[in-house]
């Protein structure tokens, strides 16, 4: 078959060793640096972004945050502000209040005799036992609260919460036990560590540091 022959169907003659018709010496595909079909075209001097995503201003990867999960620092301009040393102690105040007025009430209806010569010994065994069981179980709430959402009641009341500091999360029951066990340390050496976040520049108490957490306004 030759080229020109009627027995042709294509009317020419297809080049030696490009069986599939196509001129040689053309490139495969689209021109370097155009996207391929399917693909929107980048605006002129803007980098072409992976996985056809486009990336977010300050936020590498497809546009995941780059600190801790909050995509500005805490305390930067634009990010959470970190609670003050006020704000924390008007917390600690408030929970303390929660579990030591009921404890004293508790105390005082028990410890009341019915008749001023009855002995108080039975009430008090049962005003102990009572008072006790109310402040371990009021004392698990609160740290179920703090894990699960950043907040005991007095948080939540002064605006402030207790998060991880490597992603912005909440800590976890666990962790928020864990907290509280290494609060320990802190009064240790005339409870320099609740003392700490007055100077510190990311107002951490030494349980705060142990556990990789932040106390944060909002």
């Amino acid at each position: 078959m030759s080229y020109g022959d009627p027995n042709n169907p294509y009317g020419q003659q297809p080049q030696k060793g490009n069986p599939y018709g196509q001129p040689q010496g053309q490139p495969q595909g689209p021109p370097q640096g155009q996207p391929g079909y399917g693909y929107p075209q980048a605006p002129q001097g803007v980098p072409p972004q992976g996985y056809g995503y486009p990336q977010q201003p300050g936020q590498p990867y497809g546009g995941y945050p780059q600190q801790g999960g909050y995509g500005v620092g805490p305390g930067q301009p634009g990010g959470p502000q970190l609670a003050h040393w006020g704000l924390r102690v008007a917390s600690y105040l408030l929970d303390g209040l929660l579990i030591g007025i009921p404890y004293l009430l508790v105390f005082a209806i028990f410890l009341a005799p019915l008749d001023p010569g009855e002995s108080p010994a039975s009430g008090a065994v049962v005003a102990i036992l009572v008072a006790v069981l109310y402040a371990i179980g009021m004392g698990f709430y609160q740290v179920y609260l703090e894990g699960k959402t950043g907040q005991t009641i007095g948080k939540k009341a002064v605006g402030i919460r207790t998060l991880r500091e490597i992603d912005g999360q909440p800590i976890g029951f666990g962790l928020a036990f864990g907290r509280k066990l290494c609060h320990i340390v802190d009064g240790m050496a005339c409870y320099i560590g609740y003392l700490w976040p007055l100077w510190d520049a990311k107002k951490q108490t030494f349980a705060d540091k142990i556990c990789s957490t932040l106390v944060i306004k909002g």
